[in-house]
């Protein structure tokens, strides 16, 4: 196993790179941290290019029989970092000695359909925590796919990554600008359910179980204009208390979640 010791080091500063977004659409790669989505990835079949690796982990790993197995028998490069090198590379306080540096795979193109009956759609939703936490709802709840429109933040963001906890692995990602996505889903007539607070606004209690594209837009401004005119209805969730609103992923978690129970029983 290769062990580099240089944060000089050319592999090293490349990657270094990965922590932008400018860096990863440029070399279309980006970086998984911890074992845990490393795992994920490996069971999903993920283009892992390079798995680096501090000592200490590896002596940890010792004591994972299974987990070893599985990173000897993928066959992917492993180099050993040293501690500092690990730490100029990784984004979380507190690393586990392992990152892997992941290639880019195509999200969804013009060519591709919407074959399924629910997708989530996110309408610049700039938190990383909040579109990571929405698409492992979507992968939860059944859902079909995840449109992501403009003004999104980076679906590689690492914040992004490790709130899906691998889902952005398990389900078709399509992104688009607003046009094309309003052409795929106008070319597959479905519906589009967008949350408002507006007078014409439903409760969604009376439309959950229908097939349809599901908006939830931007954490302080809502849903944008260009998406209301297009949606078929406007729906909101009923309140009781004194909160003014909800946070958009939770609220993306109650729609999902209704729509996906709904429809069993259809």
């Amino acid at each position: 196993m290769e062990f580099i010791q240089s944060k000089q080091n050319q592999r090293i500063k490349d990657w270094r790179k990965l922590q932008t977004s400018k860096g990863r659409r440029k070399t279309q790669q980006y970086i998984i941290e911890g074992q845990h989505l490393i795992e994920e990835a490996l069971r999903s079949q993920v283009n892992l290019l390079t798995i680096l690796v501090t000592q200490k982990f590896l002596e940890q790993v010792t004591n994972q029989p299974v987990f070893k197995q599985q990173l000897m028998a993928s066959g992917i490069e492993m180099i050993e970092v040293t501690n500092e090198i690990m730490a100029s590379l990784t984004m979380t306080e507190t690393s586990q000695g392992v990152l892997a540096i992941v290639g880019m795979n195509p999200l969804g193109q013009v060519s591709q359909k919407l074959n399924g009956d629910y997708y989530l759609l996110c309408d610049s939703i700039q938190d990383p925590g909040n579109l990571g936490t929405m698409i492992r709802t979507a992968d939860a709840a059944g859902f079909d796919g995840v449109l992501i429109g403009e003004g999104c933040v980076d679906l590689y963001n690492d914040k992004v990554i490790r709130s899906t906890q691998g889902s952005l692995w398990h389900l078709p990602l399509i992104q688009e600008n607003n046009s094309t996505l309003m052409t795929y889903i106008a070319d597959r007539q479905l519906p589009v359910y967008a949350t408002a607070l507006h007078q014409e606004a439903k409760s969604y209690r009376n439309l959950a179980g229908q097939k349809g594209v599901l908006v939830l837009g931007n954490e302080a401004k809502g849903v944008s204009s260009n998406w209301l005119k297009f949606a078929d209805e406007k729906i909101y969730i009923p309140m009781p208390g004194r909160a003014e609103s909800l946070n958009v992923a939770v609220a993306a978690g109650i729609l999902m979640f209704a729509w996906s129970e709904e429809s069993k029983m259809l």
